[in-house]
């Protein structure tokens, strides 16, 4: 009984098992189970992504900036504190953000990531789409917020890969966490490259602008973030007019996007002009200028006790006695001087601030990329007559070493009537007045004097100065008469003319040379005599000497004026 009850129970399970089960019903049937099992993987997947998340930001650092984000170049300026130049790698100055008004901040906020103020370091959208171009090998993508491009730029290296990109996300992260929004915008706003070869908003509004952060527009702000974009194409704006009217579009929409937000007024809005940008690339004046840099550059290095490499990546400001505005215009004066065919004509011109040593002129020739030598510091003034007012006078030193040479340099002829003009006190001359780093003066000039005539033959020298012959005679203005000087003789290789009173000594000189016989040599050369180099040096200095003196005190009464030929 037992074995065919068994039997009848197999027998029933075997037909069970050969009755199939549609799988709709058995998906039905095991559909929660299902159901648990996915839950949980996908539980699993995201706690092990989650710890991984974790344990990936505890272990990522914060690293240091780059050292060329961090190097700044010195900047030299005029005495009025424009922009003259800078030396350095990298043309970047670091400013606090409470010197970067808050339009300008906000500009670039509106320009960049509108939501800097209140995320969390990254764009999750931005992250996606930069994942999926990755994986899919379709175009770079961009959208990071300001803080992803700040890590790209100064913490991270430029390339672009996922593991890279995962990096930045987890560095901005943490760095939103542990640093304040204001830091992170100081820190983006002094490394974003902004073209011109400027790496920060300072350098870019000096190269754009002419201007600090400090003294920027609204107009000014604006335009400058909408630089950012595309900085290496918008940098010609100004010189070329498809990028000017692209970068007028661009800078309408975040002005619309600043007050949109609040950050300007409607009347500002409506106040904003587009603003005026410096030529791209610059234009001749810039090429003399890296003589006057040269000069006070080495005269800065030497009042710090440092190297010029040191003061160059030292992010100094070096605030110099020069006068752009003359110096542009001296540029533009005499580059229509030429010399005789095969030959170099040269000009010098150096006016000083009697009894005070200012250099507030210094032209050294007309571009340094072709001749670095310093014609106004190193070129040699064929003695002659130049020093002929002198003869009969006891020199101090150091004027006492002129009386010596036969060929005085055009800095050091202008320093000798200087001295006559401070009725007999040398100034040494000088070109830096303050040096500034970190907001911190660290270097304030103070003039060196001594007596290098008595007043007695002070006076000598300039009533020799008045006994000057002075055939064609050249008016400045109805005070200072510049007059053409004797001597001459048949080589005429050097003409000068000097004028003066208590408030400069200019002096301009004309020399000229020719191709030596052995390669890369020059041997001096003949003056053209026509027109007259006399005349063509006295002419020069009076128009300088307007320039230089336009508004400055002109009603006091001058020092007469010598000018010369030297050298047989």
């Amino acid at each position: 009984m037992r074995s065919r009850a068994r039997r009848l129970k197999r027998a029933a399970t075997s037909h069970r098992l050969r009755i199939r089960v549609p799988l709709r019903l058995r998906l039905r049937r095991t559909r929660g189970r299902r159901l648990r099992r996915l839950l949980i993987a996908f539980l699993v997947l995201i706690a092990g992504l989650c710890t991984a998340a974790v344990v990936a930001y505890r272990l990522t650092d914060i690293p240091k900036p780059h050292p060329e984000t961090v190097t700044q170049s010195t900047v030299f300026t005029d005495a009025k504190g424009s922009y003259l130049g800078r030396r350095g790698p990298v043309d970047r100055q670091e400013v606090p953000l409470s010197q970067i008004p808050r339009y300008l901040q906000d500009a670039v906020i509106a320009a960049e990531n509108r939501s800097f103020r209140s995320d969390s370091g990254v764009s999750p959208r931005a992250i996606a789409r930069a994942v999926l171009a990755s994986l899919t090998g379709g175009e770079r993508q961009g959208g990071s917020t300001i803080t992803q491009q700040y890590v790209k730029n100064a913490l991270l290296s430029p390339e672009q890969s996922l593991s890279r990109k995962a990096r930045e996300a987890l560095i901005a992260i943490k760095l939103d966490r542990t640093r304040s929004k204001d830091e992170i915008l100081e820190g983006y706003l002094n490394t974003v490259y902004l073209g011109r070869g400027a790496a920060g908003v300072q350098a870019a509004a000096r190269n754009y602008f002419g201007v600090d952060t400090e003294d920027m527009t609204v107009s000014q702000a604006a335009a400058l973030a909408s630089i950012l974009n595309i900085p290496s194409y918008y940098e010609k704006a100004g010189s070329d007019p498809a990028v000017t009217a692209k970068l007028r579009q661009r800078w309408e929409w975040v002005l619309d996007a600043m007050e949109a937000g609040g950050s300007i007024t409607a009347k500002q809005r409506a106040d904003a002009a587009f603003p005026a940008f410096r030529f791209y690339p610059p234009g001749t004046t810039e090429g003399q200028r890296q003589y006057m840099i040269d000069v006070a550059g080495k005269e800065a290095a030497d009042r710090l006790g440092i190297t010029e490499d040191q003061l160059a990546r030292g992010g100094y400001t070096v605030q110099t006695t020069f006068d752009l505005a003359l110096q542009d215009a001296t540029t533009e004066l005499v580059k229509d001087l030429k010399g005789a065919k095969g030959t170099t004509l040269h000009t010098a011109v150096v006016a000083i601030e009697p009894g005070d040593g200012a250099l507030r002129l210094l032209y050294g020739g007309s571009d340094y990329a072709r001749q670095p030598f310093n014609d106004a510091v190193n070129g040699a003034v064929e003695a002659g007559d130049a020093l002929e007012p002198f003869a009969e006078v006891r020199l101090g030193a150091p004027l006492s070493a002129l009386q010596k040479t036969a060929a005085p340099t055009p800095l050091k002829l202008a320093s000798a009537y200087a001295t006559a003009a401070a009725n007999g006190v040398y100034a040494t001359p000088y070109t830096v007045t303050k040096i500034t780093q970190d907001g911190r003066t660290v270097y304030t000039a103070r003039p060196e004097t001594r007596r290098g005539l008595d007043e007695k033959e002070a006076w000598s020298v300039n009533a020799a100065m008045h006994k000057w012959p002075s055939p064609g005679a050249v008016q400045a203005d109805a005070s200072v008469l510049f007059t053409a000087g004797a001597g001459g003789g048949t080589a005429r290789r050097t003409v000068w003319s000097t004028g003066l009173d208590s408030r400069l000594a200019l002096t301009v000189v004309l020399f000229a040379d020719q191709p030596g016989k052995k390669k890369n040599t020059t041997v001096p050369a003949r003056l053209p005599d026509k027109p007259a180099p006399t005349d063509s040096a006295a002419d020069t200095a009076a128009r300088i000497w307007e320039l230089a003196t336009a508004g400055a005190g002109a009603s006091r009464t001058p020092t007469p004026v010598a000018e010369g030929e030297a050298g047989e």
